[in-house]
């Protein structure tokens, strides 16, 4: 049985937020069938909780944030694209500050402690979106576009005016199968002659080499280097798969980015939902189940248990 699924107990975390250098802490925790990723502020006087969801995105720029009266949560795409990645459906994120923690950059640091606890499966089957009809987005010769196809495949092309860059070309199938090893390790980036001006705009006051890959002239700066001699590409990946999360369904299409990013994304998703008939919510058939890629669950009940 295809079934949605959730968190065998509660992960916690601490770090601080990439953009607003405030010091966060994360709690993941099992949620029933049919809840989705719901965030929740647990700071305020009074709870607010946001669905992620594209109804819910209020800003793409340098990341995404969502919102619910009034209030907001920023930089959750790293965190969503860990859940999306490794497959889950159900989770509440509590976070007591307007901004997910960075922790490295990467999704790596949420893998590791889902799988601490493992994920479990709930009795009730998942549903997929799957694509019937083609949708493309094209802007100044960037461009990003989703076709249908028998399961997820995400290719993607980045091209920067830096000699370490370039044109950087990643193609992953199954994300599923393939995300914690491939994906989730690759660091967001930036430019050192970019921290400035990004600083006075309010962006990047908690980014450090702790978080992010900085570039400057003809080289990293950070003295470990890359994880990936493509991580900048791997890393686009990254942040479309928690991008993707969204639609608050896996996704079943072919999916093809050239210099896209957050806000190209969302517009994207927001006219794929726009186009009912490109697309249906279905669950898959036997067949069509065995295709997918097969995440290793446990069967037992979630637990309350707390991983630093």
């Amino acid at each position: 049985m295809n079934c949605q699924r959730t968190l065998a107990s509660s992960i916690h975390c601490v770090g601080i937020g990439l953009h607003t250098g405030r010091e966060v802490n994360l709690t993941l925790r099992p949620a029933s069938v049919d809840t989705g990723v719901v965030f929740v502020r647990t700071d305020l006087s009074e709870t607010v909780s946001i669905r992620a969801s594209m109804r819910a995105v209020a800003a793409s720029a340098f990341a995404t944030t969502l919102e619910n009266r009034g209030v907001s949560i920023t930089t959750v795409e790293h965190v969503l694209a860990a859940i999306s990645g490794l497959g889950i459906d159900n989770v509440i994120a509590e976070v007591n500050a307007p901004e997910v923690p960075i922790m490295d950059g990467s999704a790596a640091p949420f893998v590791s402690l889902i799988h601490e606890v493992g994920i479990v499966e709930q009795p009730k089957p998942r549903r997929y979106l799957v694509m019937r009809k083609a949708v493309r987005i094209d802007d100044d010769g960037r461009w990003i576009g989703v076709c249908p196809s028998e399961d997820l495949k995400i290719s993607y092309t980045v091209e920067y005016d830096h000699p370490l860059i370039s044109r950087q070309s990643y193609q992953v199938c199954c994300p599923e199968k393939s995300f914690a090893g491939e994906i989730s390790p690759a660091r967001t980036f930036g430019f050192l002659s970019d921290v400035a001006a990004l600083q006075s705009k309010g962006y990047a006051r908690g980014g450090s080499l702790e978080n992010a890959v900085v570039l400057g002239d003809f080289g990293v700066l950070n003295e470990e280097g890359l994880r990936f001699p493509d991580e900048f590409v791997r890393h686009k990946i990254l942040d479309l798969i928690g991008d993707f999360a969204l639609l608050e369904y896996p996704l079943i299409a072919d999916v093809t980015a050239h210099k896209s990013g957050h806000a190209m994304n969302h517009r994207l998703l927001k006219e794929v939902l726009s186009r009912e008939d490109c697309w249906e919510i279905k669950e898959l058939s036997q067949e069509s189940i065995q295709k997918l890629p097969q995440v290793s669950v446990s069967h037992r009940e979630p637990r309350e248990r707390v991983s630093a």
